[in-house]
């Protein structure tokens, strides 16, 4: 397409852990590579050059891990820009043109963070936030469709996103959105006497149960099917899904976090140990403060201080299908020197010193409630 005369910001909003892709819309055909800037704040001053200069960075996304820094989380392929697992601290301006400064194309990318998420569940009968009406603003919630669901043959759940959105006729004229005077919370084109309102809105996703039945597999033939029925009964080691496993060993007391091969935070992830479904109406992170073991909102299975009782085999699903398997086994540990930043050592100072607290704060009950008693007692003989 033909590049704008006056350089415009397209807005996109995401959640926070999500994949996103920026392609360079327009480009002179004498430019045969393009570098990508990202500028926080527009006009400011402080810019990062997202290139090696050469259009050919190249990221593993398998080994990105979340919260590194971006620049260690881009890649430049066919001149778009992907940044894998994308953090609340991405949003800004990301402008496509070349290494003389001469920009292209432009967009306003909102990244929505997760801890402050709204999730509703419509088993129980919750329901999503309601549309907020003020002067100047109209403050709503837009919700992406329905994912598959998580698992099939079996009861499994289904996840609907939704980001903030806001409708103003004072957004800045420099921004493209999709619909006139709508813009995501925390775009670049909200004025900032405007932002601490939207900013009062969260994310919300809202989960329900499923079931749909599993593609047909080839069945084996009558004769094989009787064989292999003999032999289970024969006191064979139990049926395991053909999926490939991983084997793992985990010493205990530490953190562990698994997560699920080629999917994606926007997918339909689903976890199970053994024959357990691991629902996230139960295993969700923030239904229960206290869970040591939870799933995160980009799909991630957590086990906060593994257990002995924490070993066996972890099944993933993806897109209702079910795809890998993790063999777990929990050791103890040889003896090591302890440091300050253990999970272990800040775990024990923790429960010490709220015991010292609890016994200290009955010490000085137990004194004043004899100091009172002696009192009324004098008291009383006089």
């Amino acid at each position: 397409m033909a590049c704008p005369s006056y350089l415009m910001f397209d807005n996109a909003a995401y959640l926070a852990d999500m994949t996103f892709e920026l392609p360079c819309n327009c480009k002179p055909d004498t430019v045969s590579s393009v570098v990508w800037y990202f500028q926080k704040n527009m006009g400011g001053h402080e810019t990062s050059v997202l290139t090696d200069f050469s259009g050919t960075v190249v990221v593993d996304s398998g080994h990105v891990r979340s919260g590194s820094s971006m620049l260690n989380r881009f890649s430049i392929r066919m001149f778009s820009l992907i940044v894998f697992r994308a953090q609340e601290k991405d949003s800004g301006h990301y402008l496509c043109g070349t290494e003389r400064g001469d920009y292209f194309y432009g967009y306003d990318v909102d990244v929505q963070p997760t801890w402050r998420i709204v999730v509703a569940f419509v088993d129980r009968g919750q329901h999503v936030q309601d549309d907020t009406t003020e002067d100047v603003l109209n403050l709503f919630t837009t919700f992406w469709d329905w994912t598959r669901c998580d698992r099939c043959g079996v009861r499994g759940e289904q996840r609907r996103i939704g980001l903030c959105y806001l409708q103003s006729a004072l957004l800045h004229p420099r921004y493209r959105t999709a619909v006139p005077n709508v813009t995501s919370c925390g775009s670049g084109a909200v004025p900032w006497h405007l932002r601490p309102r939207s900013h009062l809105r969260r994310p919300e996703v809202v989960i329900r149960s499923c079931l749909t039945s599993c593609q047909k597999k080839e069945v084996p033939k009558e004769g094989v099917q009787t064989i292999s029925n003999i032999i289970s009964k024969m006191g064979e080691k139990p049926w395991v899904p053909r999926v490939p496993t991983q084997f793992h060993k985990q010493p205990v007391g530490t953190k562990l976090i698994l997560g699920c091969p080629g999917a994606r935070p926007e997918h339909a992830v689903a976890w199970d140990k053994n024959s357990i479904r691991l629902y996230r109406s139960r295993f969700l992170i923030g239904v229960n403060s206290t869970m040591r073991i939870f799933i995160d909102h980009g799909n991630q299975l957590h086990i906060q201080r593994v257990k002995i009782t924490d070993r066996g085999t972890y099944f993933c699903w993806r897109e209702g299908t079910m795809v890998a398997g993790f063999r777990l086994s929990v050791f103890y540990r040889r003896w090591r020197r302890r440091t300050l930043y253990d999970p272990e050592t800040t775990y024990a100072a923790n429960i010490i010193g709220k015991s010292y607290l609890i016994i200290g704060a009955v010490f000085v009950a137990i004194h004043l409630g004899c100091c009172c008693w002696r009192r009324c007692r004098r008291r009383a003989a006089t």
